[in-house]
Order: C-alpha cells, then structure tokens, then sequence
C-alpha cells in the first residue's frame, strides 16, 4: 500500500507566505511576525490551543491577496484604512481550498476598524473576533523597525497602539497586548531569526493526512495566489499544469504520477511570487536587473519546496523547468543527464503554455508558430526531442486540453475581480 503523504498544514502554509514576503526585502518574515503576535495576543486572552493555532495560520495568510508590491508597501502605513479589497480577495482564494476555508471570514475582515463597536458586524456580516486580533498583529508588526534594537522600541509601541485603541482598536483587545507587551520574550521572539521554529512549535499538532486529490486542490490555491496578480498569467499555471499531466500519460506514467505532475504543474511558478506584478506587466524590455529577478524565481520555487520532506518529487520536476539538456538552463544549469523525464516533460509543458500567452510584450503565437519554437528548441538541444515529438503527434488534443484549463481557471479569476 502506497503511504500517503503527511504534512504539517503549518508548513504548507509557511510555503505560502514565504514566498508571498520574498517580493520585497522590506517584507520577509512579516507573515510570520503577525502570526506570532496574533497567536500570544490569543493565549494572553486564554484562548484555547486550537484557537492559538488557527491565529497562527491567520497571520501567516493574511495578506495573500495583496498582488502588487505598491499594495503591499501602502499596507506598511500604521494608519493604512483601504485594504478591503485585498482582504476580500485573499478570503476569496482561501475558501478554494476547503482545509482553509475556515479561515475566509476572518481574512475577509482583518482591516475592519473597531470603531467604538460598530467594527463587529461589517457590511451586514458579523466579524469575527479573530479579525481584529489578526488587524492589531498586523499593524503592531509594521510599527518595529527591523533596524533597530527592538526593547527600545516597545515604549512608542504601546503609546502608538493605545492612541488607537476605541477607533481602530478593541479595547479589549489592546488591553491584552499590553500586558503581554511587559514580556520581554515575546518582543525578542518577534524580531528573531527563529521565529519560524517558535511558530513551527506552537502549530505542530495542526497536521493533516492527505491523499493527492487533496494535495491537488491545496496546489491549485497555490496557484490561484501565483497567477491572479497579473491577468496576463491569470491562466498560466492551469496550463502548464493540464499540458504536463497530460504528457505524463502518454509518456505512460502511472495514474498516481500523472497526478502528481499535475501538482508540480499548479507549483512550478511558485517562486514568481518574488517577482513584483509591476515587472510581471512591464510592456516594454526588461532592465538586467529587472531579468535577473524574473531569472530568480525557479530558485525561489526550489528552496521553498524542498522545506517540505513529501514533496521531493513534485519539487524537482515543478521547479526545475527552466533546466535545459545542454546545461545551458538556471538555476542550476543542470544538464540532460540529471534531468528526470518528469522534468523534462514540464519544461516542455512550461514553454508550450507560455508561448500560447498574450503578454504585455506580445501576442499570443498561432499554432504553426508554437510548434515552430518547440521545434528549433529540440533540433537546438535545449528540450526533450522525443517530448516534443509527442506533443506534436498529438498536438490538437493536448491544446484542446490546455486551452480548456486556462479558460476554467479565467473564469474563477472573473468571478473574483466581478465579486471585488
């Protein structure tokens, strides 16, 4: 009997943020900080563990559907007071997910104000609790300054804090974070280059069985989060995704494999979330720096990955599509012999989707011209000639396929811009 995997849901969702904070050096770790804060606030209340936990997770996702670095910035701002969008858009994505989805309400709200009372119902829906303790996490997170000593910092914090506290603060809840804020650990803790083993402790019994059907829906949230921040990759990764499990099969891999190849299909860009949506649609030539960013994000999508024991396989052949046979590909320019045929399979897959695309810089190609880049790529050495061959003997079935997961995936991301 096949084991199926078992992973930690706290380490998927570190996954997420990770890469969701690699989009600007100002950012790192600043998931993490507001899952801490959130999940002490929490236990100062007396909450109990579960409760901590599902903070933790909270925090760690709260700003998913912030797509641009300026969004992401602006909410650095102590007073920011427009991030309703993006919080109904990143409780949106999470509801796709249904381990998650428990978590959409609170997403949904965590940039209500309290505002004396008012703050616990909004828009006619009551909000929870666990929004506004996410919202003060949130914006205690963004008054420490990573530059300096932090206990010197905790005075202006709290005054800061209590200003606020009736307006865009419970009081209740304010009043919490001020005793807990006496605890010099816990100021030591937030700042630390361990917090991710704090929180790992703290969430360690969230962990969850699932077979791949489930993994697959959690990738396809991924993805979601990967692709939406652009409507010119709104598509990509249920492309890429459809195409490479559909090779899979002909290439006669197993039922299971083919699953798993549509996994690393949904994760293969995961890295791009390093990668600003302002250089994303930049309509004209890129700077180098600008392309090294862009190149970066294979490796990105590799060091995330690998955090996760199970996901090894899936690792190597989502983030490794930017490999070429002639050792000519990045990040680790590795050559044809150390490339699996899972990995070549979604460098094919990869490169056959994107051409397809309209991007800020060109049209879409036709299919001649589609199968003329593949064609030269093989003959060049860069692609699996034999995965080439296959997709053109059966070209018109696996672009049907193609093209009928990117419409799907264009119509959920409709349904969410309309819903905004």
């Amino acid at each position: 009997m096949i084991k199926e995997p078992q992973i930690p849901l706290f380490d998927l969702v570190a996954c997420l943020s990770d890469a969701v904070d690699l989009v600007s050096p100002a950012l790192v770790d600043h998931h993490k900080q507001v899952a801490y804060i959130a999940s002490c606030i929490g236990e100062e209340l007396g909450y109990p563990l579960d409760k901590q936990k599902d903070l933790i997770l909270a925090g760690a996702l709260h700003d998913i559907g912030a797509l641009s670095l300026t969004e992401r910035i602006d909410t650095f701002n102590f007073d920011f007071e427009s991030g309703k969008q993006h919080a109904v858009l990143g409780g949106g994505l999470l509801s796709l997910f249904e381990p998650l989805s428990f978590l959409t309400p609170v997403i949904n709200f965590h940039h209500t104000f309290w505002n004396h009372g008012e703050g616990t119902q909004c828009a006619g829906q009551p909000v929870p609790v666990e929004s506004h303790i996410v919202h003060l996490a949130d914006r205690i997170a963004v008054l420490i300054d990573v530059n300096k000593e932090v206990l010197g910092q905790v005075k202006g914090i709290i005054e800061k804090t209590q200003e606020r506290s009736g307006e865009m603060f419970d009081p209740n809840l304010v009043d919490a974070f001020v005793s807990l804020a006496q605890k010099e650990y816990f100021w030591l803790d937030t700042k630390s280059a361990s917090i991710y083993r704090h929180l790992r402790r703290k969430a360690r019994s969230k962990t969850i069985v699932m077979d791949l059907n489930q993994l697959g829906d959690l990738a396809m949230l991924f993805a979601k989060v990967i692709d939406f921040r652009s409507s010119f990759t709104a598509t990509h990764s249920s492309g890429v995704s459809a195409g490479a499990e559909h090779l899979a099969k002909l290439c006669g891999f197993s039922e299971r494999e083919c699953r798993m190849m549509k996994i690393a299909g949904s994760l293969h860009d995961l890295g791009k979330l390093a990668v600003s949506r302002e250089i994303l649609e930049k309509p004209g030539k890129l700077t180098p720096e600008e392309f090294n960013i862009i190149r970066s994000h294979t490796y990105h999508t590799y060091r995330i990955l690998e955090t996760v024991e199970d996901f090894e396989t899936i690792n190597t052949w989502g983030a490794f599509h930017h490999e070429r046979l002639n050792g000519k590909g990045y990040p680790f320019h590795h050559l044809g012999k150390d490339l699996s045929l899972g990995s070549r399979i979604m460098c094919v897959a990869d490169v056959f989707t994107a051409v397809t695309e309209d991007r800020p810089y060109r049209k879409g190609m036709n299919d001649a011209e589609t199968k003329k880049v593949l064609q030269s790529m093989a003959k060049s050495g860069t692609l699996d000639a034999n995965v080439v061959s296959l997709l053109e003997l059966h070209f018109e079935e696996i672009n049907s396929i193609r093209s009928k997961a990117q419409a799907d995936s264009r119509e959920i991301y409709k349904q969410l811009v309309t819903a905004l």
